[in-house]
């Protein structure tokens, strides 16, 4: 089971590695997270130099793909060449944004007739390229998910792992990671987002 992240040149290092971190609680045999670019390595809009784990073309065969956000987001959008690269498909992966990753969904023709969520800043660019934005951190319906705030990120993780591991991982992975004093409260409000009410916790 791959799942892997796209991190672009610029990204943002809560979107992509909240996730990253959370997904590798599952220790499963052929569970595997990775951070996916275009070149070799990329760094963060706060200068942060990550090295790729494998390329554009994993991710088009991943059986989940996250699209992270930066601040070069509509630079990709606009960059033709790689937006050929991402050869995505809801009918066979599990595909989510997160913030400005939303905008690619969209111009990859993947949100038609689906609303979204993104942040304040992508929001208007995402409502010129014709798709709603809801006033809420996570939204997903059939195989799509977008969410919008970097702190939202864990709730696209706990999305994807409820989808591949079940819901009682997910919030298992969950649980380990909400701060200490705050974790039924923050597992179920999670889970509660992603569509699935924790009682007991931390499964459902």
């Amino acid at each position: 089971m791959h799942i892997s992240i796209l991190t672009f040149d610029g990204f943002n290092e809560l979107d992509s590695l909240i996730a990253y971190g959370i997904l590798n609680r599952i220790r499963q045999p052929g569970w595997r997270v990775s951070l996916t670019s275009p070149t070799p390595r990329v760094r963060s809009m706060n200068g942060l130099v990550l090295e790729s784990q494998s390329s554009l073309a994993e991710a088009s065969s991943a059986d989940a793909v996250i699209i992270g956000s930066g601040i070069k987001t509509r630079g990709i959008a606009a960059d033709t060449e790689l937006m050929a690269q991402l050869k995505l498909d809801p009918a066979r992966q599990l595909l989510a944004a997160q913030c400005s990753g939303a905008l690619l969904l969209a111009k990859l023709g993947l949100l038609q007739g689906l609303p979204a969520c993104t942040d304040l800043t992508t929001k208007p660019w995402v409502q010129e390229a014709g798709i709603e934005v809801l006033n809420q951190p996570f939204f997903a319906q059939g195989n799509i998910a977008t969410a919008g705030g970097c702190l939202a990120s864990s709730y696209v993780a706990a999305w994807v792992i409820a989808r591949l591991q079940g819901d009682e991982a997910a919030a298992a992975a969950l649980h380990y990671v909400a701060p200490v004093g705050e974790k039924e409260e923050f597992v179920s409000h999670a889970m509660a987002l992603i569509g699935c009410i924790a009682e007991p916790l931390p499964t459902c």
